[in-house]
């Protein structure tokens, strides 16, 4: 009898390339268990972790993860939502990286400190749930 599975293990065991299909199962995990949260597919691609509600001052509003990732055909994204203003320390530690407003460009796991990309995230989080009063599932 085949085992259901989920649709974050269809989406990401469809993943062409090996080696970045493993870091995603990889990252899966990380996350799990550092978010103590459900994965969830946004946006068709990208995988999150929690979530939170924003507004902006001109009114608009809406809801996004406090963490996740997204492979992408170049690089792999891990989205630090509290972005890395706080972060500069942890940065000069990690590896091989780029960023943009609070996204993290890897081209593999094995460029960056997985201890460090951990604490990162777990920080990132952390504030994510500070500033918006977020209880933890647990």
């Amino acid at each position: 009898m085949e085992q259901h599975r989920s649709k974050i293990e269809e989406l990401l065991s469809n993943i062409n390339d090996r080696e970045k299909r493993e870091e995603c199962f990889t990252l899966l995990e990380l996350m799990k268990e550092i978010t103590d949260e459900k994965p969830k597919i946004w946006r068709g691609n990208m995988v999150g972790f929690g979530t939170y509600r924003y507004i902006y001052d001109s009114g608009r509003e809406g809801e996004w993860f406090l963490t996740g990732f997204c492979p992408r055909k170049n690089n792999l994204v891990v989205y630090i939502v509290a972005g890395f203003k706080e972060y500069d320390t942890l940065l000069s530690k990690l590896g091989t990286y780029k960023t943009g407003s609070s996204c993290l460009y890897l081209n593999s796991l094995g460029d960056v400190d997985i201890e460090v990309l951990k604490e990162l995230v777990q920080n990132s989080v952390a504030l994510m749930r500070i500033k918006y009063n977020i209880k933890t599932q647990s």
